[in-house]
């Protein structure tokens, strides 16, 4: 199933943000820039000339979490080339789902749609475990009812529902009246809507006397897990509390779909830089796959991205909703 993003964008208006030489003036059709959504207002290398935070006063809509606007630097000098080079954005105020949509949240949607996903479709989705040799294989049967397939237990109410692809989240975004977030979008949230450069969205350790902050990989992939968070594969939302401004799982649990196509950074920032945008959507947010020798994915600042139709038992999302 196919949802037309035509009514989700809106052609970028940039800001007169002096300073900056590497602001596009034009946006091309096959630009990253192209792709940005109205609550983004500007991109570039000079921090934009306004300062001040925008405040969301609204009231957030149940299960969601006012996200205040402003100046964030995207990005990490000390992270992985594709996280390169930093380039500020300026964002207005949205809500954001305080957690990952949930698997009653999905059966929810299937129940009143009679939705049907892809990895249902295709009739198989991918998996890792020790069952599989601690390869990937397309399991037969797995789906987000099953993501590890009907050989094990029913996916858990209160876990993000996997085993949705791209446009099973955007299927269910436009059901619920809302959008998948911009990977700048996600990122400023994760920045605790601040511009905050810690690693993660409270702090720079992965566990604090209080114990884990998430859910990830506590060993070597895919050799060994200790499971020292409580969780070898998804855990329930909100099990490792919020972040600052309120929001869960924003590091580990499931890689978080994004709206947009997978870009080189310095095709935002430099004119005509060439490449464009890639075939796979963008996601954030790492997932308990993810350890450092691996993918040291669920940093603020990790990046990852996958093709549209796929289905996979580590990714997730959770939705966005615009400001009238």
């Amino acid at each position: 199933m196919r949802i037309s993003l035509i009514s989700l964008f809106f052609t970028l208006i940039l800001l007169a943000c002096g300073g900056s030489e590497e602001t596009k003036s034009s946006t091309d059709i096959n630009s990253p820039r192209a792709e940005l959504p109205v609550t983004i207002l500007y991109t570039g290398t000079a921090e934009p000339e306004e300062k001040e935070m925008i405040i969301n006063d609204k009231e957030a809509p149940e299960g969601m979490i006012a996200i205040n606007g402003g100046n964030v630097r995207i990005g990490s000098e000390e992270g992985f080339d594709h996280e390169r080079p930093l380039f500020w954005a300026r964002v207005k105020p949205y809500f954001l789902d305080k957690s990952p949509v949930t698997v009653a949240q999905f059966r929810e949607f299937v129940e009143a749609t009679g939705y049907k996903t892809e990895a249902e479709e295709f009739g198989n989705a991918g998996v890792i475990h020790e069952s599989t040799g601690k390869n990937w294989i397309l399991k037969d049967g797995a789906n987000w009812r099953y993501p590890m397939g009907p050989d094990f237990p029913a996916a858990n109410d209160d876990h993000p529902v996997t085993q949705v692809s791209w446009r099973d989240a955007m299927a269910y975004a436009q059901w619920a009246g809302k959008r998948l977030p911009h990977e700048i979008e996600w990122e400023h949230a994760a920045r605790n809507a601040e511009n905050s450069r810690s690693i993660y969205p409270w702090g720079d350790s992965l566990s604090t006397s209080l114990g884990f902050k998430a859910n990830v990989w506590n060993g070597i992939f895919p050799e060994f897990n200790r499971v020292e968070d409580g969780f070898s594969e998804t855990s329930p939302v909100g099990q490792y509390g919020e972040t600052p401004i309120g929001l869960t799982d924003m590091s580990g649990n499931v890689w978080e779909w994004c709206l947009n196509y997978k870009f080189d950074y310095r095709a935002l920032i430099i004119d005509d830089f060439p490449g464009g945008m890639d075939q796979e959507k963008a996601q954030r947010g790492g997932s308990f796959l993810c350890e450092p020798t691996w993918c040291h994915g669920y940093r603020v600042s990790g990046r990852s991205s996958s093709t549209p139709e796929t289905s996979l038992f580590h990714i997730g999302f959770r939705c966005l909703k615009e400001i009238d």
